[in-house]
């Protein structure tokens, strides 16, 4: 029999993949046996180039690795078992440590695939580790895969952080048209299930909205006051990043407000539907009075009943409930409407 595999997809140190960036290069794939010969190596030979490691939680050896063999601040350590909660960014120990979320890589946009990476970023190491696939980290190992040169650990969180206002932005275009979709069946005057499907959009889209709003908050308190081996280059790619993120969470407002409108809407709707049938109801109830109490008070067998005796008592008695009702109707109809 075969072992079961319980690597998840990492090596014996919970690496999924490693990169060394070096100026003007493509990245080149690292090892974990070969990182601490990096780290230990200060010469001018290496004087620009640094590594991307990301790790899978999944492994227990990740945690162990990254306690022993990288000495990773405690920040980013208590970082790892952290729940889903508000973004955080924060300087740990001369490092930046960033705990941001964002939807599953193999999510269909609901409110409950929402994904936490932690990174921990150094002037010569970025560390990323997750529990599950991200989109954002996915899309930015595309990148890099691809060849796309990064001079430095910050712009690649700058890129990491626009893929992620590219996955939002792609998350508001699906739900801008299927919104739309629903606008347009409201204006028809067409009431279906659509409140369940608008409730459920609302409710991705403000998780969404909490879960990242403190994201460009965070970095613009960072970009005021950056760490020494931060450069210029690298904050304003940054704020450049804050300022799309920002622009993302925005539109997020926007369309959430335009769903809450929507469905006061439907609402609004729902309830004059509801008056109405309840004022067709009434009505009826009315009407059907006079002939219920005259039914009930000659259907008494008891002597002195009007009429008993008469010849045309049946005719008068219908005469007298059809104008009755006829009255009653034009009260209820006619002068409404007026």
């Amino acid at each position: 029999m075969r072992s079961i595999d319980s690597s998840y997809g990492s090596d014996k140190d919970g690496l999924i993949w490693g990169y060394r960036f070096a100026p003007d290069r493509a990245a080149e794939p690292i090892t974990a046996d070969a990182v601490p010969a990096f780290l230990a190596d200060d010469s001018e030979a290496t004087a620009g180039e640094f590594l991307w490691l990301h790790f899978s939680l999944s492994n227990q050896a990740s945690e162990r690795f990254l306690r022993r063999g990288l000495e990773m601040p405690d920040a980013f350590l208590e970082s790892l078992r952290s729940e889903v909660g508000s973004t955080r960014l924060e300087l740990d120990d001369g490092c930046l440590v960033a705990v941001v979320h964002d939807v599953l890589f193999d999510s269909a946009f609901d409110a409950s695939d929402v994904g936490t990476t932690s990174l921990c970023i150094a002037p010569r190491l970025v560390v990323s580790a997750r529990l599950r696939p991200l989109r954002s980290v996915e899309q930015l190992r595309g990148a890099v895969r691809a060849g796309q040169p990064f001079r430095s650990p910050v712009e690649l969180l700058a890129h990491l952080l626009r893929d992620q206002a590219n996955v939002l932005g792609e998350i508001l275009r699906k739900s801008t048209v299927r919104v739309d979709q629903i606008e347009d069946r409201l204006l028809a005057n067409r009431i279906s299930t659509d409140r369940k499907e608008l409730g459920t959009l609302r409710r991705t889209l403000v998780r969404l909205q909490r879960l990242l709003a403190p994201e460009p908050t965070a970095l613009f308190r960072l970009l005021n006051r950056p760490p020494a081996w931060i450069g210029r280059d690298d904050v304003a790619d940054l704020r450049q990043a804050a300022e799309e993120f920002a622009t993302s969470i925005g539109d997020s407002a926007a369309l959430v407000e335009r769903v809450k409108l929507i469905q006061e809407e439907l609402a609004a709707l729902v309830n004059e539907q509801t008056g109405r049938t309840l004022f067709v109801l009434t009505v009826v109830t009315v009407l059907a009075l006079p002939v219920n109490l005259v039914a009930g008070l000659f259907g008494m067998n008891v002597g002195g009943v009007p009429l008993a005796g008469s010849a045309h008592g049946f005719a008068i008695v219908v005469s007298l409930l059809v104008t009755l009702t006829v009255v009653l109707a034009y009260l209820a109809f006619g002068r409404g409407r007026d």
